[in-house]
C-alpha cells in the first residue's frame, strides 16, 4: 500500500490524528502513520503515558466515560480513528456519544474512521453477502455496535466529516496478546463437530492496521467496508489447520448440544453465528492489497 496525498488540506504543519482505543491495533497504526502525521493518543490511564510516548503519540488524559474530562478534544485534530470499545452492557454505546459530542465543539475533524464489528449482522446461516446486507444484532453486545454506527453515521451527514465504518471479525496475530490460536489449543478447548460448525472470518492485525490507514485517506463519506481476509473457513477447520501447522493436536469436536453444557456463554455466542464476509469494497474502495490473504499465510508468519 503506497502512502497517498494527505486527507486534509495541504499547509505547512503534518495533520494531525487522534486514535480513540490505542491499544494493539492502534499501535500498529502509529506506526505506520509517523512521520506523516502527528498523532494523539486518547488514554484514560496515566500509567499508559510513557509507552505512547515511546511509540511516537502525544498522550491525552481523558476517559470516555466521564464526559467531563474530554473538554479539549474537539479543535486538536484533523482526522479521528475510533477504536475504543463500548461498554460492557446496555444495548447503546455512551463512549461513542460522549466521543462525538466533544469532537463537534471543535469542528475540526474531517476524517473518522471506526472500528466495529461484523457482529452487527447476527446469525446469517453461512452465507456470502456485502455490506448492504441489513444489521440484526442479537446479543447487546452487537446492538451497542449498531448504536455506535448510527451515531457516527449521524456525526457525519451533520458535521461533513467522512465518516468510514469497518466491520471487523476475529483479529488474530503472533505478537498479538491472546491473538494466536495456539494458546486455545493448548487449552484444549472444543469446537463443534462438523454438521453444528459455523464460518468465521479473520484478519491478521498487521492487514487491520494497514486498512485503518487506507480508510484514513481513501474512506468515502458514510461508507461501510467488511475488514475481512479471503479465507473462507469453519471455525473447527480453522483450528485444525493452526494446530497442523503449529504441530499440536487438533481439537476435541463437540456437538451443539455439548457445548451447551460446557463452554462459556462468550464463546457459546461466538458459535452461534454463521456467515462469510464479502470484501470486495476493502481491495477495490481502499485499493488495499492484503499482506496475509488468507489464515494460513498469517499464522505461517508467526
Amino acid at each position: 500500500m503506497s502512502t497517498p496525498a494527505s486527507p486534509v488540506p495541504h499547509s505547512a504543519r503534518r495533520p494531525t490524528l487522534l486514535i480513540v482505543g490505542c491499544g494493539d491495533v492502534g499501535l500498529r497504526v502509529l506506526r505506520l502513520v509517523q512521520p506523516a502525521w502527528r498523532v494523539l493518543a486518547l488514554t484514560s490511564s496515566p500509567e499508559k503515558a510513557p509507552l505512547l510516548r515511546v511509540a511516537g503519540a502525544a498522550p491525552l488524559i481523558g476517559n470516555l466515560d466521564a464526559p467531563a474530562t474530554l473538554g479539549r478534544l474537539g479543535g486538536l485534530a484533523d482526522a479521528v480513528l475510533h477504536l475504543a470499545p463500548p461498554p460492557l452492557h446496555g444495548a447503546t454505546d455512551p463512549r461513542t456519544r460522549a466521543l462525538l459530542r466533544a469532537l463537534s465543539r471543535g469542528g475540526r475533524v474531517q476524517r473518522l474512521v471506526y472500528g466495529s464489528t461484523s457482529g452487527v449482522y447476527g446469525d446469517c446461516s453461512g452465507a456470502f453477502f456485502d455490506e448492504t446486507r441489513a444489521v440484526n444484532p442479537t446479543t447487546d453486545r452487537a446492538r451497542r455496535r449498531v448504536d455506535a454506527e448510527a451515531q457516527l453515521r449521524w456525526f457525519g451527514r451533520r458535521t461533513g466529516a467522512r465518516v468510514t465504518v469497518l466491520r471487523i471479525p476475529g483479529i488474530y496475530a503472533g505478537d498479538r496478546p491472546g491473538g494466536h490460536p495456539r494458546e486455545r489449543l493448548a487449552r484444549g478447548t472444543a469446537v463443534l463437530a462438523a454438521a453444528d460448525d459455523v464460518y468465521t472470518n479473520h484478519i491478521h492485525a498487521d492487514d487491520l492496521a494497514r486498512a485503518c490507514v487506507a480508510a484514513l485517506y481513501r474512506g468515502m463519506p458514510q461508507r461501510v467496508l467488511h475488514a475481512s481476509d479471503d479465507t473462507e473457513l469453519k471455525m473447527g477447520d480453522y483450528f485444525d489447520l493452526a494446530a497442523d501447522l503449529c504441530g499440536l493436536p487438533h481439537p476435541p469436536r463437540i456437538t451443539r448440544e455439548e457445548a451447551r453444557a460446557q463452554l462459556s456463554p462468550m464463546l457459546l455466542s461466538f458459535m452461534s453465528e454463521s456467515r462469510r464476509l464479502d470484501n470486495t469494497r476493502l481491495k477495490s474502495e481502499l485499493r488495499l492489497r492484503l499482506r496475509y490473504s488468507t489464515v494460513r499465510e498469517g499464522l505461517l508468519d508467526g
